[in-house]
C-alpha cells in the first residue's frame, strides 16, 4: 500500500507535464522557485531527522525518509527550473523536464518501499512457529 502511496505523485506528475505541454503553458517562475525554497527548508529538515532511523523500522521508515528526501530532491530541481525559466528560457520545458525526473525518482522510491515490504513480509512469515 506504501508503495502505491507513492506512485500517487508520480501520476499527478505525469498528468500535469501532459496537460502543460498540450497547454504550452511555463510556471510563473519566481513564486515557483520561493515556494520550493520554503519546502526545500522544511524537507531537508524532515529528511534529517527520518536519516537517523530510516534502517530500524522496515518499510515504513523507509517509506517515510524516501518521501522526504525526494521532496528535497525535487524541492532543488524545481529551484533550478524556476530560474532556468526566469532568466534563461522562458518556456514549459524545463519545468517538464523537472517533472518527469521527479516522477521517475518516486517511481524508484515506490519500488525501494515494495522490496523493503515484501523483506518485512518474508521476515515476517519466517519468524512464525
Amino acid at each position: 500500500m506504501l508503495a502505491a502511496v507513492l506512485l500517487v505523485p508520480t501520476a499527478a506528475t505525469l498528468l500535469t507535464a501532459w496537460r502543460s505541454l498540450h497547454a504550452g503553458l511555463h510556471p510563473e517562475a519566481i513564486p515557483l522557485t520561493l515556494t520550493a525554497l520554503g519546502a526545500l527548508a522544511i524537507n531537508l529538515f524532515c529528511a534529517a531527522l527520518l536519516a537517523q532511523v530510516r534502517g530500524h523500522g522496515g518499510s515504513l521508515t523507509r517509506a517515510a525518509f524516501l518521501s522526504a528526501r525526494n521532496d528535497a530532491l525535487a524541492n532543488i530541481a524545481m529551484i533550478g527550473a524556476g530560474l532556468v525559466t526566469a532568466w534563461v528560457w522562458q518556456s514549459a520545458w524545463p519545468d517538464l523536464v523537472v517533472g518527469l525526473a521527479i516522477a521517475a525518482l518516486n517511481a524508484d522510491a515506490a519500488r525501494q518501499v515494495w522490496q523493503a515490504a515484501h523483506g518485512d513480509r518474508l521476515a515476517s512469515a519466517d519468524a512464525r512457529p
